[in-house]
């Protein structure tokens, strides 16, 4: 295949990935080139980890920080410094090219860092990691809970955007103008999640030991942290109906949409009927530090 000027020989298109479906490492492949042109620009600006399945899911898989040295040149990379000291290179997808590429490595699933590439102490988002209880697969909670925090962040004036992960639930995240660090959007995030407990007692926990969350829904702000990643809008997960995470409107959360409602098989039809709810949301970078005083506030109110 040549793509965008760059030569991808394609291997082994016929291998089966997803064996619940018989969803080959072909139907992958074809999969992110109809969605790259709207996944691409959502994503082009951020280093990524790579979740690579050679084999499929009946294979092993792992992840893969640092880019092999055995990718093209035209793969960019980005010097990505440890906390413990050292630095791996970290891939970037800023190309349909790229994208394939990384597919046909068996890259099933790309996670994002959460800063951008130039300035990766500045987290450009602020996420919200919701899954349900560990022993429960009833949604209407947390389609609450990241209902409850657009409602707070409309009282701070902030606007969010969310996303099914394509795996147990849902990712809520807010643009930021990148003037704050991981520590200080972390700590905001809390802020807001004490908020949230608060108002409605015994429904949300910040306690991350699934032992000690006694059937309440953690409001995971973890990912909020130099380093973590959060997976990518539409990246297909590795889950043997080959979902994917997906962008999806306000609405959609009202309506009562699910976690894996989308594959690799329906969500190409998904946006050629509709525009992607995420494709501006990267004009809105908002600035937590002014709101700060008024989220004490409302804590101390309540």
């Amino acid at each position: 295949m040549e793509i965008e000027g760059h030569a991808i020989q394609l291997k082994h298109l016929d291998k089966v990935f997803f064996p619940k479906t018989g969803l080959t490492k072909g139907d992958l492949v074809e999969y992110y080139q109809a969605v790259a042109p709207v996944m691409v620009p959502l994503i082009k600006d951020h280093p990524i980890s790579m979740r690579r399945f050679p084999d499929g899911l009946l294979g092993e898989g792992f992840f893969n920080k640092d880019t092999p040295n055995y990718f093209p040149d035209w793969i960019r990379r980005i010097p990505f410094p440890k906390r413990e000291g050292g630095q791996f290179e970290a891939p970037v997808i800023d190309s349909a090219a790229a994208l394939i590429y990384l597919a046909n490595q068996a890259v099933i699933t790309p996670h994002l860092y959460l800063s951008r590439v130039g300035d990766l102490e500045h987290p450009d988002r602020m996420i919200y990691d919701l899954d349900p209880p560990h022993e429960k697969q009833d949604y209407s909670g947390v389609r609450k809970a990241a209902l409850d925090i657009r409602g707070v962040m409309a009282e701070l004036d902030l606007k969010c955007w969310v996303q099914t992960t394509g795996s147990h639930g849902f990712h809520v995240v807010i643009p930021l103008d990148r003037t704050m660090i991981f520590d200080e959007v972390r700590e905001f995030a809390q802020d807001v999640s004490q908020l949230l407990i608060l108002r409605n007692e015994g429904v949300y926990t910040l306690e991350d030991h699934i032992s000690e969350r006694k059937g309440r829904i953690f409001l995971d702000t973890l990912r909020n942290s130099y380093g973590a990643t959060a997976v990518a809008p539409y990246a297909v997960r590795a889950r043997p109906e080959a979902s994917v995470a997906t962008p999806v409107d306000w609405s959609e959360v009202e309506a009562g949409v699910n976690p894996r409602d989308w594959t690799i098989q329906n969500l190409p039809q998904r946006l050629a009927s509709r525009e992607d709810p995420w494709k501006d949301m990267s004009e809105y970078p908002q600035h937590l530090q002014s709101r700060w005083d008024k989220l004490r506030g409302l804590l101390k109110a309540d």
